[in-house]
């Protein structure tokens, strides 16, 4: 009787982790389209919509949450636009949005985005509302736990719910979230707290801005995800080597030590070579390693699916050369698994 050999290791997490920490950020096709952040991002532009607002924010994927100074685009953190890079995410620092975290950030920094468009802190009225926009923006502030002068909406782990009390820009923001927010009931909540003057500053204002135009639109993106040329690992503070011992079916490196990300017309890709020569490599690797075609064949899938992944390619010339290359590796790949349960490079 033939033993069953679990090839589900190629693929568990352990293996899918160390792939993705051993990537570029940049080279991970990141975007909200289609994403986890679409259902949310199109909310948002729901509620705007509902409030009869004209201005759309635009969002753009980065390393955190955030508006650029003074330029009203969204800045999402790239991890939520993947659920296993969320799931990283949470892994290293211990906790990740929500859907119900994510609207609640995003509304906060569509106040920012709306304040930027149309350049509001330099209307009447606003500084007088909400303070000096060009107050000094400091991390550390002292915080007011009774004051009734200021909304409650982001729970931060450093400020709790007093982020509102952090600048003048902060408080419209927060003031923008807490109005903008579907059933929020700001007139009963806080019909009896001065901060009521806030939200109804921000009420006539959005009212007043609804036939306007913004004054901007767009503007100097801060760490687009595009060049985010770090590994996540680094992204993290923390090395590839950490995780290699528990991904039993990693290949990238053995794969990287054949191919190479090469350019150009005359580079041919490597997945194509690994798909065209599948029967060819199959018959190799079941006859030395004893595996059956299945086992053998998930094998092989995954050093395809990993080289077209990785953006892999080999020139024409060199076809040849790397057949012999990429059978050697597939078949002590095989051979390791027949052994040990495990790839091991």
């Amino acid at each position: 009787m033939v033993a069953i050999r679990d090839t589900s290791v190629f693929n568990g997490w352990e293996t899918i982790r160390c792939e993705l920490l051993n990537t570029r950020i940049c080279d991970m096709g990141l975007r909200i389209e289609d994403s986890p952040l679409s259902p949310c991002v199109d909310r948002l532009v729901r509620e705007f919509r509902a409030k009869g607002l004209r201005f759309k924010p635009r969002f753009y994927l980065t390393d955190s949450w955030g508006c650029p100074d003074r330029v009203p685009v969204i800045g999402i953190p790239f991890y939520l636009a993947n659920k296993r890079l969320a799931r990283i995410e949470e892994e290293q620092t211990g906790a990740v949005e929500n859907e119900r975290t994510t609207m609640m950030l995003l509304r906060h920094e569509a106040g920012h985005a709306v304040n930027y468009a149309y350049r509001l802190w330099e209307r009447p009225g606003w500084a007088e509302t909400f303070g000096l926009f060009n107050k000094p923006y400091r991390e550390r502030f002292t915080v007011r736990p009774r004051s009734r002068d200021f909304v409650y909406h982001l729970m931060t782990s450093q400020d709790g719910r007093y982020y509102a009390q952090k600048h003048p820009d902060e408080d419209f923001a927060e003031t923008f979230a807490v109005w903008l927010t579907p059933r929020s009931g700001w007139r009963r909540r806080y019909r009896a707290w001065p901060v009521l003057r806030k939200l109804k500053y921000v009420d006539d204002a959005m009212e007043r801005i609804r036939r306007e135009r913004p004054l901007r639109t767009g503007g100097r993106l801060e760490n687009p995800v595009e060049r985010l040329d770090m590994l996540l690992a680094e992204h993290y503070g923390r090395r590839v080597e950490q995780f290699r011992a528990a991904a039993q079916g990693y290949v990238d490196d053995r794969l990287r030590e054949i191919f190479a990300p090469v350019n150009g017309r005359r580079s041919m890709p490597a997945e194509a070579l690994l798909r065209k020569k599948e029967p060819e490599i199959l018959g190799r690797m079941t006859r030395w390693s004893g595996l059956t075609e299945a086992e053998a064949g998930t094998i092989l899938r995954k050093l395809a699916d990993r080289a077209a992944a990785l953006g892999l390619a080999h020139r024409h010339e060199e076809r040849a050369e790397k057949m012999l290359d990429v059978t050697a590796l597939a078949t002590s790949l095989a051979m390791d698994f027949a052994y040990t349960g495990r790839l091991i490079s």
